[in-house]
């Protein structure tokens, strides 16, 4: 005699893709068809890493519609979760926002533009930078150690990571307050002149971060590559997450964010600090200057829709009042912005990398 089976497994709903779970369902499978006439999978919850635990109860239901439990019992490390990521379409460009208004104008596009990354969208009571630290007053870098938004707590368990990013950098004061915190600090500078360097309980890389890897030809040539794209750096050191990331890549940042923002590489960055140059439309971003100025703010809108949240703005007082080579609208050249992401869900404590 056949009974009609059911097997309830505990597993997260969204994680269908588990490679050595669908393995062990079909075993099952195998298993129970020599006395089950059906096999039924109910899916329900389970922890979203490590390893395998599952609760399995196997129901089987008599020719009376009456059933009785036969098995029940738990999986625990049956199998090592190997997670098969979802299938994301590439995206290959960002969804430009409608023009400002109908007449498409530099002056239209730009007071939007300033608008925008000059209004806080989220509020921060505790800032920490070097300024704020040290006289009570903001400076250009600050980081938010609010509650609500993880960082604290990640420093308290020292479980924070910092990735700083810059060109012959004099003033390293946040990454070095960070580092004293307890954060594992990474400085990218390609002007170094060793690889790698421990100095001042921080990591110095002769590295930076670019929009493109460079040419496995150049590589060859140059015996290292200079620059990089993020996701290939946090591939090649072995992390998944950073906790602060900052950037100074004087005019080649929107490029960059734009490669970000594209792969998805933000969804592991708890705190973006980046400063933003206008008097020119930056490296390889082209078209006339109101469209410029609609791509920049495009790529802002971007990183909104993406969970980033502007809590910070510093404008520096002794630079030029440039916006494209124009003064328009008495914009500083250059803004320093601080951006928290709401939506990040950090896994955990990182796995401290010696470079």
């Amino acid at each position: 005699m056949y009974f009609k089976c059911g097997l309830s497994v505990s597993v997260k709903p969204s994680w269908l893709q588990y490679c050595s779970l669908g393995t062990m369902l079909i075993r099952s499978g195998i298993l129970f068809s020599s006395f089950c006439q059906g096999l039924f999978v109910r899916l329900g919850a389970l922890p979203e890493r490590f390893f395998f635990m599952a609760r399995v109860k196997i129901i089987c239901w008599n020719l009376n519609n009456k059933y009785s439990t036969i098995a029940h019992f738990h999986i625990i490390s049956i199998v090592t979760v190997h997670v098969c990521s979802p299938i994301q379409t590439p995206r290959w460009h960002i969804d430009l926002e409608p023009w400002a208004s109908e007449s498409q104008s530099l002056e239209d596009e730009a007071k939007r533009f300033l608008s925008y990354i000059t209004t806080q969208q989220v509020s921060c009571a505790s800032l920490r930078g070097k300024k704020a630290d040290q006289e009570g007053s903001t400076g250009a870098w600050a980081v938010c150690l609010d509650p609500d938004y993880k960082l604290i707590h990640r420093i308290e368990s020292r479980h924070c990571r910092v990735y700083s990013f810059g060109l012959g950098v004099d003033d390293r004061s946040l990454e070095n307050s960070l580092a004293q915190s307890g954060c594992e600090v990474h400085c990218f500078d390609p002007s170094l002149k060793q690889p790698h360097l421990q100095q001042a309980e921080m990591w110095l890389h002769r590295l930076s971060v670019d929009w493109r890897d460079p040419s496995p030809a150049v590589v060859a040539q140059r015996q290292y590559a200079s620059t990089k794209k993020l996701a290939t750096i946090l591939n090649d050191f072995g992390h998944r997450e950073v906790d602060v990331l900052k950037a100074d890549m004087e005019s080649a940042e929107w490029k960059i964010l734009e490669n970000l923002i594209l792969e998805r590489v933000l969804d592991s960055v708890g705190q973006l600090l980046l400063e933003l140059h206008l008097h020119w439309a930056g490296f390889e971003v082209g078209g006339d200057e109101p469209s410029v100025v609609r791509y920049w703010y495009s790529l802002l809108k971007e990183l909104e829709r993406s969970g980033f949240h502007l809590f910070h703005i510093h404008s520096d007082p002794a630079k030029p009042h440039i916006f494209l080579q124009k003064n328009v609208l008495n914009a500083s050249s250059a803004y320093t912005l601080s951006w928290v992401n709401t939506q990040w869900r950090p896994l955990g404590k990182p796995d401290r990398t010696q470079k």
